[in-house]
C-alpha cells in the first residue's frame, strides 16, 4: 500500500488586495487521493526518472570518494520527487534554473548523463567543457541555466529570466529552484517584490530538506512554513509532500496554470529530506541516524512509488529489476566516458570570456 504523508496538509494564500483579490484562506478541500488518476505509464516514467538520478548520485558519491570528482559536491538524494514531479509539466519554452545541488535538476531536464559526469570530473566532454564542476554547468539547448554556487544568488537570475519571457511574449516561465537556507536572504525578497509587481512568469520552488547547512529550519527561521515568505508580495504559497512525486506533480501542475494564466508568481514549499550531508565533506552529525532511518524507510520517493507500481501491477519485480540494471550501465558507460574524456586544454582558461580588463 502506499504510504500516507506525513506533512501538513496543502494550503494555499492569494494575492493581495492590493490586486483586487480576496484574502488569503486556508485551504478547505478535501485531500486528493495519494495515486489520483494517472496512468501507469506516467508512474512508470516517474520511477526510471527518480531511479537515474539515484543511481547517478551514487555512483558520484563513489568517485569523489575515489578522488575523482573534485571541489565541492552536494547530492541530491532523497529529494528525487521534487524535480522530476516539477518538470513533468514544462514545455520546450519554459525555462529552468537552481542551486548547487543540481545535478538531479540537469538529469530531469534531459541532459546527458555522460556530459554531466565528465564536467563533474573536470573533463573536456563536460557540458561547461571542464570548467564549471559539479556547481556551475549549463545547457542553452535544454533551457537550463545553472548550478549556481552563492546561496540565493540565482534567485533574482530566475527572476530576470521570467522578466525576458514575459517581455518576448514566447509564453514561457522559469522554474526557479531555491533551499531552505536561501529564504532568508535579501536578495530572495527583492525578487518576490519584483516578480510581484510585474506579474512575472515563474515558480519559486523551496526544497525544504529540513536543514540550511547543519542548522534545521526551526532554529533559522521564524516563521518555518516556507509557503508564507510570499504574503508580503501577495504571492500565492502552497506546502507540499515533497516526497510523494504524485503531488508534487499535481501541485506543480496548478502553480504552472496559475502562472500561464497571467496570474504572477507563485510558491511552492517542497517538504522533502536529502539522507547525505550538505556535501560530501559534511558528516551531517546535527541529526540522528534513527531520524534518517526512518525517512528512507517510511518516506523514501522511490521505494514509496515502487509499492503502487506493484500494487497497481502496472510492473513486476523482475521488470523493475530489469529497469534498475539497464540505469545501473548507463550510469557506468557515463563513469567510463568521464574518465576517458581527456582534460581541457589550458587554452580554456581563456574562452567564454564576456569582458576583458
Amino acid at each position: 500500500m502506499a504510504r500516507k504523508p506525513a506533512t501538513k496538509s496543502s494550503r494555499t494564500s492569494s494575492r493581495s488586495a492590493a490586486k483586487g483579490r480576496a484574502p488569503r484562506k486556508k485551504s478547505t478541500a478535501a485531500k486528493k487521493p495519494a495515486k489520483a488518476a494517472l496512468g501507469n505509464n506516467r508512474l512508470l516514467d516517474f520511477y526510471h526518472e527518480m531511479l537515474l538520478i539515484r543511481r547517478f548520485e551514487e555512483k558520484a558519491g563513489q568517485m569523489y570518494g575515489m578522488g575523482l570528482i573534485g571541489g565541492f559536491c552536494h547530492l541530491y538524494i532523497g529529494q528525487e520527487a521534487v524535480v522530476v514531479g516539477m518538470q513533468a509539466s514544462l514545455n520546450e519554452q519554459d525555462a529552468v534554473i537552481t542551486t548547487y545541488r543540481d545535478h538531479g535538476h540537469m538529469l530531469a531536464c534531459g541532459m546527458d548523463p555522460k556530459g554531466v559526469m565528465a564536467e563533474l570530473t573536470g573533463r573536456e566532454g563536460g557540458y561547461s567543457r571542464g570548467k564549471g564542476g559539479s556547481m556551475h554547468m549549463f545547457s542553452k539547448e535544454k533551457n537550463f541555466y545553472g548550478g549556481h554556487g552563492i546561496v540565493g544568488a540565482h534567485v533574482p537570475l530566475g527572476t530576470g529570466i521570467a522578466f525576458s519571457q514575459k517581455y518576448k511574449g514566447d509564453g514561457g516561465l522559469c522554474l526557479t529552484y531555491l533551499g531552505d537556507g536561501a529564504v532568508n536572504q535579501g536578495q530572495v525578497y527583492e525578487s518576490f517584490n519584483m516578480a510581484a509587481l510585474w506579474d512575472l512568469p515563474v515558480v519559486y520552488i523551496i526544497e525544504n530538506n529540513r536543514y540550511g547547512m547543519g542548522t534545521s529550519v526551526e532554529r533559522a527561521s521564524a516563521e518555518p512554513d516556507l509557503m508564507n515568505r510570499g504574503q508580503a508580495h501577495g504571492i500565492p504559497g502552497r506546502q507540499v509532500d515533497g516526497m510523494d512525486v504524485v503531488q508534487v506533480f499535481e501541485a506543480g501542475q496548478d502553480a504552472i496554470a496559475h502562472v500561464r494564466a497571467g496570474k504572477g508568481p507563485f510558491i511552492l514549499e517542497m517538504q522533502t529530506y536529502r539522507y547525505r550531508g550538505h556535501s560530501m565533506s559534511d558528516p551531517a552529525k546535527y541529526r540522528t541516524k534513527e531520524e534518517v532511518r526512518k525517512m528512507r524507510t517510511e518516506k523514501d520517493p522511490i521505494e514509496t512509488l515502487k509499492d503502487v507500481l506493484l500494487e497497481q501491477s502496472a510492473a513486476d519485480e523482475d521488470a523493475l529489476k530489469a529497469m534498475d540494471r539497464n540505469i545501473r550501465e548507463q550510469i557506468n558507460m557515463a563513469a567510463d566516458f568521464a574518465q576517458d574524456s581527456p582534460e581541457p586544454d589550458p587554452s580554456e582558461l581563456y574562452t567564454d570570456v564576456l569582458i576583458e580588463a
